[in-house]
């Protein structure tokens, strides 16, 4: 099983990125979590690049990683009380074409760190809406790091009860693509 990340923080030392390393580090054994890492280099979403002759190659290879990922978690800052727009606009290219995207019926949780104590509660909710939209099978439940830049020592949530959140999510998403295998 192989769970694909998407991190809407482009600085490599964020505290989303440490947030997605702590739940790639709660994956069950067997399971990989494989960041993409060219989130940076999509231009922005157009039809008029969404077609063969002209779609982007870092475009291709998000959807095909999404097409091949069992699920796929959302690792979200807050800016502006949203999404980050590299992060939107990810989404926006895994939801195309419309009825057979990458991202139909994928499994797929959003969890977010932000330097306030609101914990990207805005931007994990909008995750979901977007995710939903886009034909994923979204957890509605997320989770969230407020006060992040205080919240990691050596690269794992200081505060247990939190880290034992985290990697509570992360086994309801794998249980999510075990229950979506059994349903196939």
């Amino acid at each position: 099983m192989n769970v694909l990340v998407l991190v809407g923080s482009l600085r490599a030392g964020s505290t989303n990125r440490q947030l997605a390393d702590a739940a790639v580090a709660h994956l069950p054994a067997g399971v990989t979590g494989t960041v993409f890492e060219r989130l940076a280099d999509l231009p922005h979403y157009s039809e008029e690049l969404d077609h063969d002759d002209a779609l982007p190659q870092v475009a291709r290879d998000l959807r095909e990683a999404v097409a091949d990922a069992d699920a796929v978690l959302l690792v979200t800052p807050e800016y502006n009380g949203s999404l980050p727009s590299a992060l939107k606009n990810a989404v926006d290219w895994v939801s195309r074409p419309r009825g057979t995207a990458a991202m139909a019926g994928k499994p797929a949780a959003v969890i977010g760190a932000s330097g306030s104590p609101n914990a990207a509660k805005w931007a994990r909710e909008d995750g979901v809406k977007v995710l939903r939209v886009a034909g994923a099978e979204v957890i509605e439940d997320t989770f969230g790091v407020g006060a992040s830049f205080q919240a990691f020592e050596d690269g794992r949530l200081g505060d247990a009860a939190l880290d034992a959140e985290l990697r509570t999510l992360v086994g309801r998403l794998t249980r999510a693509v075990d229950a979506t295998r059994s349903a196939a």
